[in-house]
């Protein structure tokens, strides 16, 4: 009877208060979502300020100022911790990273190359809603919860088999790596490293920290690239394993297609051509993995500040 009665007093109390619990998280996690997308906004715009005072400055032989100096690279070590902030859901997070890298991209442009980067976010958004209506999986893209959870989906779902839409999938995935790779020039050449990139944090020459800047203007498209693919990934649950040995299957057959096209006669710029591109092909298998492992920690990793409790991370 004391059980009975234990049940009927505490059992709908302790219901309430979870759901009270859990609509002050929801609350919370907005409120953040919010906070976070509006100092992304602001430190973009602040980037952009950066970028014509510097510009300015350097055309009037005033040198590099101080105080845009010092601020661009507070922006860059703050926009990479950015996503980690913002909710795991898909359309907040890869929002929060595309203006993340178009912020840190933006202080490493000199002319067009920040508009590039924004047609590229436009073009993997298509991709990203192309997929999710080809897809067999009905599921909306606006639920799907990015980070790590696989005791909250059907694992049948989860390990289906590869069928021909996926090789649309990883066509589109080399396909938006060679154009992040060649969007703004032939990268395969040195002489398209111009150094005015690197204007807004150091004038004065240093080749390991400029060489160190401009790798990381170069792989900015790639990681974008790589996080609309894991997104694509989660959204049409395709496994993992098999869409990337699909992948590199691929890249293997481009790699041996530019193998057979390398000359060792004619004009050293025929040579070095069709050396660099059977180059490129080989290196895309080394660089895929790592770079979708970091663009699955931009899109999983998350910090949160629960309502009255300390700081943990997921």
């Amino acid at each position: 009877m004391a059980a009975e009665c234990y049940i009927a007093v505490f059992l709908p109390v302790n219901a309430f208060d979870n759901i009270h619990r859990s609509g002050r998280e929801e609350i919370s996690s907005s409120r953040q979502q919010l906070f976070v997308n509006s100092l992304q906004v602001v430190l973009l715009f602040v980037a952009m300020v950066i970028v014509y005072i510097t510009s300015s400055s350097l055309q009037h032989k005033q040198g590099l100022p101080f105080l845009g100096q010092m601020l661009s690279w507070t922006i860059l070590g703050t926009a990479f911790g950015m996503p980690c902030l913002s909710s795991t859901t898909l359309y907040p997070r890869l929002f929060t990273v595309a203006l993340s890298l178009l912020t840190v991209y933006t202080l490493l442009s000199t002319s067009h190359e920040g508009l590039f980067l924004l047609g590229l976010c436009c073009l993997l958004y298509s991709w990203l809603q192309l997929e999710a209506k080809l897809s067999s999986a009905q599921q909306q893209l606006g639920a799907v919860d990015l980070a790590p959870a696989p005791r909250t989906y059907s694992m049948q779902a989860l390990q289906r088999y590869l069928c021909m839409s996926d090789v649309r999938c990883a066509f589109f995935y080399l396909f938006f790596l060679l154009l992040a790779f060649f969007g703004t020039g032939n990268i395969a050449s040195i002489n398209s490293f111009d150094p005015a990139s690197v204007y807004c944090f150091l004038t004065v020459f240093s080749p390991f920290t400029m060489g160190a800047l401009i790798l990381l203007k170069v792989v900015i498209p790639f990681l974008l690239v790589s996080c609309t693919f894991h997104a694509v990934h989660v959204a049409i649950q395709v496994p993992t394993t098999s869409l990337f040995l699909l992948v590199l299957i691929m890249s293997d057959f481009m790699a041996l297609h530019f193998f057979f096209l390398v000359k060792n006669t004619g004009s050293w710029l025929d040579i070095g051509t069709t050396i660099s591109h059977y180059v490129i092909a080989m290196t895309t298998n080394i660089f895929i993995p790592l770079l979708y492992s970091v663009a699955k920690v931009m899109t999983t990793w998350r910090v949160t500040w629960p309502v009255g409790a300390k700081s943990h991370v997921k």
